[in-house]
Parts: C-alpha cells; sequence; structure tokens
C-alpha cells in the first residue's frame, strides 16, 4: 500500500511539473518567448554572455525557462533552421529511445547482448559474453577492452576482435564508443525498424522534434535539440501526454548507472555528484563534475561542445552548437564551467545590501506567488519593504508585530521583487516571483 502511495504522489508530482511548462506546439515554429528582465536578469550580463558564447565558436545558442525561449542567438551564416551534428550528445537520445523500445515490449535492458546480434559478437569466452547487457551499454560498463579504439574516434571497428573482455561487466567504466554504437544496432534488431523511422514516430512525431540519424550520429537543428531538452525537463511527458511513461527507466536514467563513476547515468552526465570519471582516463577526480552548475544538472555532451543541459531546480534547458570553444574533447571539457559561471551570475545587483550581523530566519510562500505572500518569522515584522528588480522602492507595509503576515501583491506587474523584511533581531532580504 505504502509503495502504491509513493508511486501515486510521485506521479503527481510528475504531472504538475510538467503542467507548468509551456510546450511549443508540434508541426509549427510558434515558441512562445519569455523577456529575461522578467526572471530578473540584466540585459548588459545577457549581452556579455552572448559575446562570449559567440567568441567561443558558437552557431547556436538557446537558454529555455519552463519551456520558454529566454535566449534565441545564432551567429555567423548559421540560421534557425540550419542543420548541424550532435555529436556525442546522441548518446543521451539514443538513451531515451532504448527507453522507448523497453516500454514497447521490444527488449528489456537486462537482456544480454547476444540475445540481439548473436553469440561471437565479440571475442570473449561464449560464458562471458552471455554477461554482457543492454544495460552494460548504456551505463559505459561493458568491461570490454577500450583501448582498442582510440579517444574520440569517429571511425569504430565491430568486428569480434575488436570487443575484448577485460573486466567483469559492471565492475569497470570506460567510455567506449564502439560498444556504445553497436547498441543501436540491437535496437533496430529489436524494434525490427530503422533507427531513424523509430526515433520519428515513437519520440520526434509526439514533441515535434525533426532530426536523423547518419552513420550513428544524430543531426537537427538547435530548437530540435531544445525540444528534446525539455522533453527531459518534463521527466519524458509532452504537454500533459506521457511519451516516455516507464518513470522507473527515467529515474534510473538520469541516476547514477553503476558505482565506479556516479556521474553518469544510461548515457547522460549527471552533475552534483562526489566524483567523475572522463573519456580515456582510467582515474576518478573528486568533487563534481560541473562545480559552477546547479547539483541537478543532467547534460547531453558531445564533442567540439555540442551541449543539452537540464536543470530541473531551476526550469532550464541550454542548448549549444558549434565548432569546438577550445580544446578538443569528447564530453566534458572546460567550456561547460565558464558558461556556467556566466548563467549562475545573470541576476541584476542591486544597492540593496543586508546590514552585517544577526539576520532574521524567514519563510516566505508560497514563491512564485500570485496575489499574496505569506511571510513567518521567529521574531515580530516591524516594517516590510518591495523593491522591483532594479532596486526602486514600490511599496512599505507596517508590520503586524507578530511572526507571521500576509502581504499582498495585487497591482503589481508580474516580476521579480526584493522583499526587506524588518525585525528586532535585523534585517533580511528575500526575492520573491510573481
Amino acid at each position: 500500500m505504502r509503495t502504491i502511495l509513493t508511486l501515486s504522489i510521485a506521479l503527481w508530482i510528475t504531472q504538475s511539473f510538467s503542467q507548468s511548462l509551456y510546450f511549443p506546439p508540434t508541426g509549427s515554429a510558434e515558441w512562445a518567448a519569455l523577456p529575461p528582465e522578467e526572471l530578473g536578469w540584466c540585459s548588459e550580463k545577457v549581452d556579455s554572455l552572448i559575446q562570449f558564447v559567440e567568441e567561443k565558436n558558437s552557431k547556436a545558442f538557446i537558454i529555455l525557462k519552463d519551456g520558454k525561449i529566454v535566449v534565441e542567438e545564432y551567429f555567423g551564416t548559421f540560421t534557425q533552421d540550419s542543420i548541424w551534428y550532435w555529436a556525442s550528445a546522441g548518446k543521451s537520445l539514443m538513451g531515451v529511445m532504448v527507453g522507448l523500445a523497453q516500454e514497447d515490449g521490444y527488449l528489456s535492458i537486462e537482456d544480454p547482448t547476444s540475445d540481439y546480434l548473436g553469440e561471437g559478437w565479440t571475442s570473449c569466452l561464449l560464458e562471458e559474453e552471455r554477461l554482457i547487457t543492454i544495460r552494460h551499454q548504456i551505463s559505459m560498463a561493458t568491461g570490454l577492452d577500450d583501448s582498442l579504439e582510440p579517444v574520440g574516434s569517429i571511425d569504430n571497428c565491430f568486428d569480434p576482435e575488436c570487443f575484448q573482455c577485460l573486466a567483469a561487466p559492471g565492475a569497470r567504466w570506460a567510455y567506449h564508443n564502439s560498444a556504445y554504437r553497436i547498441v543501436q544496432d540491437v535496437m533496430e534488431e529489436a524494434t525490427g525498424t530503422t533507427k531513424n523511422i523509430y526515433t520519428r514516430v515513437r519520440l520526434g512525431n509526439n514533441i515535434g522534434m525533426s532530426g536523423f540519424w547518419v552513420n550513428y550520429i544524430f543531426y537537427s537543428r538547435a530548437r530540435d535539440m531544445a525540444r528534446f531538452g525539455l522533453f527531459t525537463l518534463a521527466r519524458g511527458n509532452w504537454n500533459g501526454e506521457a511519451v516516455l511513461s516507464d518513470t522507473a527507466y527515467f529515474n534510473a536514467m538520469t541516476h547514477s548507472s553503476q558505482p565506479v563513476n556516479p556521474s553518469y547515468g544510461y548515457l547522460w552526465w549527471l552533475n552534483g555528484k562526489p566524483s567523475y570519471m572522463l573519456p580515456g582516463l582510467q582515474f576518478s577526480f573528486n568533487g563534481s563534475l560541473l562545480p559552477e552548475a546547479p547539483a541537478d544538472l543532467i547534460a547531453a555532451l558531445g564533442k567540439n561542445d555540442q551541449k543539452i543541459y537540464v536543470v530541473p531546480s531551476l526550469g532550464l534547458v541550454v542548448v549549444r552548437q558549434g565548432e569546438s570553444a577550445g580544446g578538443i574533447a569528447p564530453a566534458a571539457s572546460s567550456f561547460d564551467n565558464q558558461l556556467w559561471q556566466r548563467i549562475m551570475d545573470l541576476e541584476c545587483v542591486t544597492g540593496l545590501e543586508e546590514p552585517k550581523g544577526t539576520r532574521p530566519d524567514l519563510q516566505v510562500f508560497p514563491n512564485p506567488a500570485r496575489d499574496v505572500i505569506t511571510i513567518k518569522s521567529a521574531q515580530p515584522l516591524r516594517e516590510l519593504r518591495v523593491f522591483d528588480i532594479h532596486g526602486r522602492l514600490v511599496r512599505i507595509i507596517t508590520g503586524s508585530g507578530s511572526g507571521q503576515q500576509i502581504v499582498g501583491l495585487q497591482g503589481l506587474p508580474a516580476g521579480v521583487y526584493l522583499l526587506q523584511v524588518m525585525t528586532d533581531m535585523g534585517v533580511a532580504i528575500e526575492k520573491v516571483a510573481k
């Protein structure tokens, strides 16, 4: 009973979050926009961010907030309709497609890969080969020897002699491109159709995403990447409809898939973990993959800095297409932290400062709010002031003298405000969105 209740609550939370998002219509170029100013982002910082992205050899750059376009820029001769490759960011797309194939009953990720490719697809002993499952492939934990393939190589070898057992499946993590790419062949064998047809029919048509696979690489417009990111932000849903309804698979895909590299899910990179590994290296780095980014960020990362970042806590999807931003890297690069350092600093800084000393402990809810907010404090509330994001005083309210007060926001336009609360213990400033 407890399990059923827990699943019901999780489903309700997922559906409620999905319904709060905006979804652009399928089969249309229409896409609602949200001015950066409404998020409290300073125009000069947004301009500086765009300049930075352009200087880093970018061709397209998009930021979505709750599904709406806040930033959309194209550089040089690149346009909204230009096609570009995803590189290894397409791995995350394939991670979703494998989940859809499992949901449709074509395969189970616990199946041995040899069920679909036949015995002898590796040079391992047959009893060793049978231990390699689809889950090991999408976790990069097959135990096969990745040293037979140069890091970042586009020339993959699928001959049995190129697949040699080095460790037990699950005991070793390695960014092994050929072992991943052959899972695309597994999916085609399981579904009985091409990955292009299955991707278009099962996913693309449902979320309005176009694009195509060529030689194991996906190509599309930047907005198609953004649609895929929004679908991921909505946890497999689109405009109230469950496209990937297998929540257990989605959760497993976006959480650590094995203990060796906790920063890797099912073909997705994960931030905020205690350690991470990188392609071509067999040792762990302590700390988060992208320390400048939110801890709950998940990412589809491709060579030459093809990026899809998804941040559920902030409702953000960020897309970048282009040439290398500096230094060739198959996945994560220095560009990631440089970019997120700027994104996390987009908010305007006003002249308002909290006085040094004791800061009152406040609760302000709901936030975002519609017409009223409630303030709770351990100390009596003496005075409340509301400033707009530019630091202009828009409202002064006499405190209730108690530890709780309801403040009306009627008559104020939608946007971000700074609430200055004065108590006997000092002054606190809280950000409130309407």
